[in-house]
């Protein structure tokens, strides 16, 4: 190995992101430069499992929804079938992956001992198809735990405490508020249970071949592990379920190792034996991995099934809106976010209502209305929304006034529909403008250095200028949208220097003074406006945004969830 933070030549790392709707898989050299991905479409590929953008929906149970675990082992071995005549599975050195958060998997009893002793002649469907006590995974998208997340912080003291605690208030898609669900509801099922893990922890377990730590990154996103401490909370674990830690094991930070990678993948796909699996750990921590997120003033909005924007911080201090969890990359610093569920499936809600079901006509409807939109003003909310907690309904406004700058108190009238160009410009323009207003409110830099967009709809120019001229910054783009697969690759790379090293060693090691000849790079895709009329526009968009604001909180204060 040559100088400090370089690669072994000719070796391969190895990044997953397990997300709702599909498998990714990203593979980079020595020099960070991507030579292979490949993709598993849950819906389409595994046709069999039924499921519609990789969930189901509980006809019976208003906002439980989960996918079926067995489906995410099956999608695993098509994946690497698929990369092999790509890559020589030998020659990767490490493995690491993504998961959607919150998301959580249960082993049943005597489930280890089948995990460890994996027969490569069969397939892992075949051997692990019996190994949980439940067949269904919930997942991030569920909203039906809204009485247990009251127990919980009540149990604590309130949500303020549990989010001074655990780094969030109580959130139905939490971990912790899942689990207590099941313990009662489903007593059995949770008596049943050997070990809970994450998405992100159950894959890691599959390719260990045991059972994987839950990450402490990951980890927060539960309400059970102690966001200063990075250990299980005592308080947190018995507001939840009894004897839930020995069901957890312990907590490990993003980028120590696993394991090796089990004789399973050695044997029947030609993997190294020497092979390492660094921990797995959530999609937005890696996402904020594989995006070089590393100054203070970024921000990041990843524009995917959920949108999210996040940054990062040196220090802890959670509050009733938003999340904080540990930096995957940088054991001191911490990653701040705000998540919403309705993103991608709610712009092609109305893509398939207003827009002849094409992106086409989508963005030339985007193309030919003017910014601001003429005062109209939209909330789509086609699942529960978590960022307001407001439930399923659209609410559309005109503001009236909005050319006369110098007016504060802007007046609005509700109309019950807009034309199909206006509604186009109004799922977009409410989306950021939504981003915004909660991002300043959290505490984020205002106006941001700069923001890297990220997720599908990223690669949409009108978009971008969008968030350019609402936020008042530059937008910049990277060269791959699935930027969690790529940063799981990127941590792969990371953890295996950490393990060679013996110790952390900073991330930025890997492609400092190096980064625009990786495939980490990112490009300016929208500069800021710097004529008066740009400079006019904003401030128009900021007596609109909070505009917005009083709307929204007339509108929790009137049907709210929580």
């Amino acid at each position: 190995m040559a100088g400090r933070g370089s690669l072994p030549d000719g070796s391969l790392f190895l990044g997953f992101d397990s997300s709702t709707q599909s498998l990714k898989a990203t593979v980079l050299n020595n020099e960070l430069t991507i030579v292979a991905s490949e993709i598993v479409n849950f819906d389409s590929e595994l046709p069999h499992y039924k499921t519609e953008g990789g969930v189901y929906r509980d006809p019976a149970d208003d906002g439980h929804i989960f996918s079926p675990t067995i489906m995410w082992v099956e999608a695993l071995e098509l994946l690497l079938e698929k990369l092999k005549p790509k890559i020589n599975f030998g020659k990767i050195v490490a493995v690491s992956g993504s998961g959607q958060q919150h998301g959580s998997v249960y082993w049943k009893k005597g489930s280890h001992a089948t995990l460890s002793s994996l027969d490569a002649s069969k397939s892992l469907l075949s051997q692990l198809k019996n190994a949980f006590s439940t067949m269904n995974s919930p997942i991030w998208m569920d909203s039906s735990t809204s009485k247990q997340c009251r127990e919980i912080e009540n149990a604590v003291g309130g949500a303020l405490e549990l989010a001074k605690l655990t780094g969030s208030r109580a959130h139905e898609r939490y971990t912790g508020p899942q689990i207590r669900k099941i313990y009662q509801t489903e007593s059995e099922v949770y008596e049943d249970t050997e070990r809970i893990s994450l998405v992100s922890s159950f894959m890691a377990s599959v390719l260990v071949g045991g059972y994987a730590s839950i990450d402490e990154t990951d980890g927060a996103g539960m309400n059970l592990m102690d966001i200063n401490q990075r250990t299980w909370s005592k308080t947190a674990l018995e507001a939840t379920a009894p004897g839930l830690e020995a069901k957890l094991g312990n907590l490990a930070p993003a980028y120590s190792v696993a394991g090796r990678i089990a004789p399973y993948f050695v044997e029947r796909f030609q993997f190294d034996k020497n092979c390492l699996v660094i921990q797995w750990s959530g999609d937005n921590p890696n996402s904020l991995a594989g995006l070089t997120l590393n100054t203070p003033g970024d921000l990041a909005i990843s524009l995917g099934t959920s949108d999210t924007i996040f940054g990062i911080t040196a220090e802890a201090k959670p509050s009733l809106e938003g999340h904080v969890f540990p930096n995957p990359v940088e054991p001191d610093g911490y990653m701040v976010m705000l998540c919403y569920k309705n993103g991608s499936l709610t712009r092609e809600d109305v893509r398939n209502r207003c827009a002849e079901k094409s992106w086409d006509v989508f963005n030339s409807y985007l193309e030919k209305t003017a910014p601001l939109n003429g005062g109209k003003l939209g909330f789509y909310y086609k699942d529960h929304e978590i960022l307001p907690p407001l439930p399923v309904g659209f609410h559309r406004y005109i503001v009236e006034n909005l050319n006369d700058v110098s007016s504060v108190n802007l007046l609005e009238h509700e109309v019950k529909e807009f034309d199909p160009p206006s509604e186009v410009r109004a799922i977009i323009e409410g989306q950021i403008l939504s981003m915004r207003g909660h991002a300043e409110r959290f505490g984020m830099p205002n106006p941001p250095k700069r923001i890297i967009a990220t997720g599908g709809a990223s690669s949409n120019q009108n978009i971008l200028k969008s968030i350019a001229q609402i936020f008042g910054c530059p937008v910049f783009t990277v060269l791959r949208p699935d930027s969690a697969s790529l940063g799981a690759a990127l941590r792969a790379a990371h953890g295996w220097l950490c393990d060679a090293e013996g110790s952390f060693v900073p991330v930025s090691c890997l492609y400092e003074g190096n980064v625009e000849k990786t495939s980490l790079g990112s490009k300016l895709a929208v500069p800021t406006g710097t004529k008066e009329e740009d400079k006019e526009l904003l401030q128009k968009y900021t007596l609109l945004m909070r505009k917005r604001m009083e709307i929204e909180r007339r509108l929790v204060e009137k049907i709210g969830q929580a």
